[in-house]
């Protein structure tokens, strides 16, 4: 084990539940006409993509933004009031919290802040948008979920595809048995994700951003990396790797289609970050088997190229970013967020769904109906306005699920220890989906000139969960990881 785990495993203790913002719940009204009103926190990236999808819905208008960079807070200001919207701006989420000009709060934070973010402002009467994965830990995630229960509150998760008409027509139709019995499902997250760089010293900390504010709960460390923004994805105490970054979104839509909900009983990993060296921490490289009773859900991540120096990516029948579900009677292909198409055991397509292109030759399966589509933002706005938590499409509660099968993935990889390919393969020799994604995965750093008998790969550790409390069994070590020990005051609370 390297340095890196040894202290990310070294820090990971049981929670705190010491509450850090004032427990009072604030009582939400509208604007004098009507409007929902919403404040965004954490406006680069994504969080600009919450800013337009919100402002597109009707009756909602932005009254506050919040970002720990003075320079993206001022930028984002006077952009808004260029387009005829005048906010308040914040630099600590605690302020805009107290504010009784917010009603929803939508937050594109780094990782390590989504739970903290959304159970503060949940517990100061906000309902929430929160981007996925929306939580850095399994054991945080279900705090969320507990206070919105107990405190009624909306909370939207940030995976796009739950609002598809496309995708919900595909899952209710594999689901009715149109393909028989699932054999297996697999998603891919092959993304291109070069190396960040390597430096040899700590480097400077930006200027106008609150270090502070920034790290949150995550324990202040040095900064070790040539940029601060987004490449924090790729280091253990603020990311997830890309299993966690784009992965969430396939993860979520295998387990959709698979009728899954709770976490899986059991599970390993095997990967590495391969291909150079950087300043990264979280793999590059890897599948993680979640084994449930009715079917295995596999996952894979690739962000090395199809081959080295190469522009392309892999793809795993049809899909370089998707999911491949195979049953008894063919497939089913999801290659986006909106699209899926179902293919017979010969290979013709019989149905399709989304935006799903029909095919150049051979029978068309008929155009998809996608009438009566909604954004995934107005799906929330509607079900803030209805108060029916049964009427968001991604409720917190499936964004937790996903969220912690990829965090539970990492777990395994965090306490796996370097073996040589031989010794892989006799240890997975049993299950022949696990042989083949390793088969595979050895072709694709071969391609990329990485000899894995040199630059082993980490076999992580096979971990047994109770899916109904969230914890391993007879595993302390993996235990510790489902949590972390919080940097006050930013202690995310235990809500149950």
């Amino acid at each position: 084990m390297n340095q890196t785990r040894r202290t990310f495993l070294k820090s990971s203790l049981a929670a705190t539940a010491a509450l850090s913002l004032p427990a009072r719940i604030y009582s939400a009204s509208k604007g004098a006409n009507g409007d929902l009103r919403f404040g965004a926190v954490g406006i680069r990236g994504r969080g600009q993509d919450n800013i337009n999808g919100l402002l597109a819905c009707k009756g909602v208008r932005i009254t506050a933004i919040c970002d720990v960079d003075a320079s993206v807070l001022a930028k984002a200001k006077d952009e808004l009031a260029r387009k005829g919207h005048q906010v308040e701006t914040y630099t600590d989420i605690r302020k805009m919290l107290e504010s009784s000009e917010v009603d929803l709060m939508a937050t594109a934070t780094p990782n390590h802040w989504h739970a903290l973010a959304s159970i503060w402002a949940i517990q100061a009467g906000k309902d929430v948008y929160v981007e996925k994965p929306v939580s850095h830990h399994v054991w945080e995630g279900r705090q969320i979920v507990e206070a919105a229960r107990k405190y009624g509150k909306i909370c939207q998760t940030g995976t796009q595809s739950r609002s598809s008409i496309g995708l919900h027509q595909a899952v209710k139709w594999t689901q009715e048995g149109n393909l028989g019995k699932l054999l297996w499902a697999r998603g891919t997250c092959y993304k291109r994700r070069a190396s960040i760089g390597k430096v040899e010293a700590e480097q400077p900390w930006p200027e106008g951003v609150d270090k502070d504010l920034w790290f949150g709960p995550a324990p202040i460390t040095p900064l070790r990396r040539k940029q601060l923004h987004y490449d924090w994805h790729w280091v253990w105490d603020t990311g997830n790797g890309d299993l966690g970054n784009q992965g969430i979104h396939q993860m979520d839509i295998a387990r959709w289609f698979m009728g899954e909900n709770a976490l899986s009983p059991a599970l390993f990993s095997i990967g590495g970050r391969l291909g150079y060296i950087d300043d990264g921490e979280t793999p590059n490289t890897m599948f993680v088997v979640h084994d449930y009773a009715k079917a295995p859900l596999i996952f894979e991540v690739r962000g090395l190229p199809a081959r080295a120096n190469a522009k392309d990516m892999d793809s795993f029948r049809g899909a370089s970013v998707g999911v491949l579900l195979q049953y008894e009677g063919g497939r089913v292909l999801v290659p986006s967020y909106s699209a899926a198409a179902a293919f017979d055991k010969e290979g013709t397509m019989i149905k399709r769904w989304g935006t799903f292109a029909a095919p150049k030759d051979g029978p068309d399966p008929g155009a998809p109906d996608n009438s009566g589509q909604e954004s995934h933002y107005a799906n929330f706005v509607r079900a803030v306005r209805s108060r029916k938590q049964s009427d968001l499409t991604a409720g917190i509660l499936e964004g937790h699920l996903s969220s912690a099968l990829c965090h539970t993935g990492n777990i395994s990889y965090l306490l796996g220890r370097k073996a040589a390919p031989g010794a892989i393969r006799e240890k997975i020799k049993a299950d022949s989906e696990a042989l083949d994604s390793f088969g595979r995965m050895a072709e694709h750093l071969k391609l990329n000139e990485v000899n894995i008998e040199a630059d082993q790969l980490t076999l992580g550790e096979f971990l047994k969960m109770d899916p109904a409390i969230e914890r391993f069994i007879g595993n302390a070590a993996a235990d510790k990881l489902l949590t972390r020990e919080y940097r006050a005051p930013f202690v995310v609370p235990a809500t149950v």
